[in-house]
């Protein structure tokens, strides 16, 4: 059976329990408490399941304070994978979308994910899943409402002949 890690001890008890009252993160006061619980002498698994973790969490937990201190405790979240289109890339694919499809080079008259995802492949040479074109125009700025779509020989002034207005009162 492994050692104990030994718990530094620059810090007391006391010190740990009055960081975790001011702390404003639950889950750090919850570290602080059980490392506090084991520098009175609790044992590692009762002052675990004070701070409601199992002993293996508590003992990553001891390795994170004596590495950094208190604030070693906090939670850290992985930033995750970069984007795979550059800036300047997001910029051609926003303006792709406002500027809308061509029907003789697209062949289609509203864009879909399914429609830009096949653009983004041949233009930047890079594949997403449809779900993650539909996160990309919502990190864009653009939403599910799409506009009605207007066919492309419709001519303006037909529509301006026989637009429908009401008698001024």
């Amino acid at each position: 059976m492994p050692a104990a890690v030994r718990l530094r001890t620059d810090f007391t008890a006391r010190e740990l329990r009055h960081r975790a009252t001011v702390t404003k993160n639950a889950n750090q006061s919850r570290r602080l408490l059980a490392l506090a619980a084991v520098l009175e002498g609790m044992s590692r698994a009762q002052a675990a399941r004070i701070g409601g973790m199992d002993r293996q969490t508590l003992r990553d937990g001891v390795h994170r304070f004596n590495a950094r201190g208190p604030d070693g405790l906090t939670d850290t979240w992985a930033k995750g994978s970069p984007p795979r289109l550059s800036p300047e890339q997001q910029a051609a694919v926003a303006h792709l979308v406002e500027a809308g499809p061509d029907p003789a080079v697209h062949g289609v008259v509203r864009w879909r994910r399914q429609d830009l995802r096949e653009v983004i492949a041949a233009r930047f040479g890079v594949r997403y899943h449809e779900r993650t074109i539909g996160k990309i125009l919502h990190k864009l700025g653009f939403s599910r409402i799409s506009p009605r779509p207007r066919h492309p020989a419709q001519d303006e002034w037909i529509v301006a002949e026989f637009k429908k207005t009401s008698p001024r009162p």
